[in-house]
């Protein structure tokens, strides 16, 4: 998705969350400032042309993993309860709230990290991003600049699926998603359903 298509969908949620676009854009500059790692190239081999499989973390996750196929991409936390149950993530989207020190094994193992920089996890981008050895992609949700990269969506779930689908992958199996989940906090609540608008506009009814 250009990001011209992106951005009135962008200021949305800016407008809905009260969200501050410079912030966005100073943790995306400050997040390319900490590693010099910019393996896109790996994360289009991954999706390109293959099914992919987006894994989020509702409770019903670890009760679908027979509906994984081909590339695993995980959603933050999923990843490391996925990681628990013997399975390792091929791609993990995390604005790192839900980092473990798992990230770090499953990334000196070859996961690809794409790592969203946003306006308040500067200081888990400092912490996390210098002890990803293995391959990590940059993301914002504000404008791309070089080696920071925007393929739309909002929360780690809805992101893997747009990037997924912007490179290439041919199918898209989606599991551990719940957009319907009513024991979550009015912010997630409103997070879950600008999530699950998104979604719609690339093909997707959850």
């Amino acid at each position: 998705m250009k990001f011209e298509e992106w951005e009135p969908h962008y200021q949305y949620i800016l407008d809905y969350f009260g969200f501050d676009r410079k912030s966005d854009e100073e943790a995306a500059a400050y997040a390319r400032t900490l590693t010099d790692r910019d393996d896109i190239e790996i994360f289009k081999k991954l999706c390109n042309g293959k099914t992919v499989t987006v894994c989020g973390n509702a409770p019903s996750l670890l009760n679908e993993t027979e509906r994984i196929k081909g590339v695993i991409f995980a959603a933050d936390a999923a990843a490391d309860n996925l990681y628990k149950a013997g399975i390792r993530s091929d791609i993990i989207s995390t604005d790192l709230d839900g980092c473990e020190d798992s990230f770090i094994e499953m990334s000196s193992l070859g996961t690809l990290i794409v790592v969203h920089a946003h306006g308040d996890n500067i200081p888990l981008l400092k912490n996390w991003i210098p002890k990803f050895k293995g391959p990590v992609v940059l993301t914002t949700q504000s404008r791309p600049t070089e080696g920071v990269y925007n393929f739309g969506g909002f929360t780690d779930g809805d992101r893997a699926v747009f990037a997924a689908d912007e490179l290439g992958a041919s199918d898209i199996r989606i599991i551990g998603f719940d957009l319907d989940d009513i024991s979550v906090n009015s912010m997630k609540h409103g997070k879950l359903m600008i999530a699950r608008r998104l979604l719609k506009l690339i093909g997707y009814e959850l």
